[in-house]
């Protein structure tokens, strides 16, 4: 159960972070940016910022913690399904490991510049990774 606890916390923040840059954009406003604010801004306004189909990554990340959330409160509550939605959970934190993955290499050798969101949001996902990967040694 606390690793339900652990995950649901990190993908709220993740969601809070995803909702705060899209808010923004919408506003037509800079996010702020904690560490460099110009290559911050030069991460988020590249046009690597719609990677998949158009899509705003951060409306991706916002996605990808939601689903995530919500899976953690259905395996909390027991649906009876925790087998499907384990693997599942399993499926989608690995695959947004891949991507933040793949936007962590971009901003280091592509863009080369630094943006405070997107690794935090890196952090969150490679956490969860973590706390899955590390349930899952034990629990075997």
């Amino acid at each position: 159960m606390t690793i339900y606890a652990l995950i649901f916390t990190l993908a709220a923040l993740g969601i809070s972070e995803t909702a705060y840059l899209y808010s923004r954009r919408r506003a037509g406003k800079r996010p702020i940016c904690v560490i460099d604010k110009e290559t911050c801004h030069a991460v988020l306004e590249s046009k690597y910022n719609s990677l998949l189909f158009g899509i705003p990554n951060e409306v991706l990340g916002f996605a990808f913690n939601a689903s995530v959330a919500t899976i953690t409160a259905f395996l909390v509550i027991g649906t009876g399904l925790a087998e499907i939605l384990n693997s599942l959970m399993k499926l989608i934190v690995a695959s947004g490991l891949f991507m933040s993955l793949i936007f962590t290499y971009l901003q280091w050798r592509v863009i080369k510049a630094w943006c405070f969101w997107c690794l935090m949001s890196a952090l969150t996902i490679f956490l969860m990774g973590v706390i899955l990967a590390v349930n899952n040694f034990l629990t075997s």
